[in-house]
């Protein structure tokens, strides 16, 4: 869950939304959204699906990133990748590059 709620978190950061602008939009609390984005809770299929909307993500893009899902390309999240994602300690631009670095010294995982 921590994960996921990183993922959440990164995706109304990148989009320019307050927690009280994602609850206004998406009809879940302040509270909620914030415990979610801090791993405290497994979200509904519809809270997630409200989040995914308001935030102009689909929502198998975003449960597949976090490892919840296999996509259809490949695997899931390599253990590195989803260590970097939840790390409180790191701002999300600080997430980005860390990831682009990582993922470029690790071969391209195959499908299987």
């Amino acid at each position: 869950m921590a994960t996921l709620g990183a993922l959440l978190r990164s995706h109304r950061l990148a989009a320019g939304l307050t927690l009280r602008e994602l609850s206004e939009r998406t009809g879940v609390s302040n509270a909620y959204l914030s415990q979610l984005e801090r791993g405290l809770h497994e979200p509904s299929l519809s809270v997630l699906r409200s989040i995914s909307l308001a935030l102009g993500v689909p929502l198998s893009a975003v449960l597949s990133r976090a490892g919840v899902l296999e996509d259809a390309d490949g695997p899931r999240v390599r253990e590195t990748e989803a260590a970097i994602l939840r790390d409180p300690e790191l701002s999300e631009p600080h997430r980005m590059a860390l990831l682009s670095v990582y993922r470029s010294f690790v071969p391209p995982r195959r499908p299987g």
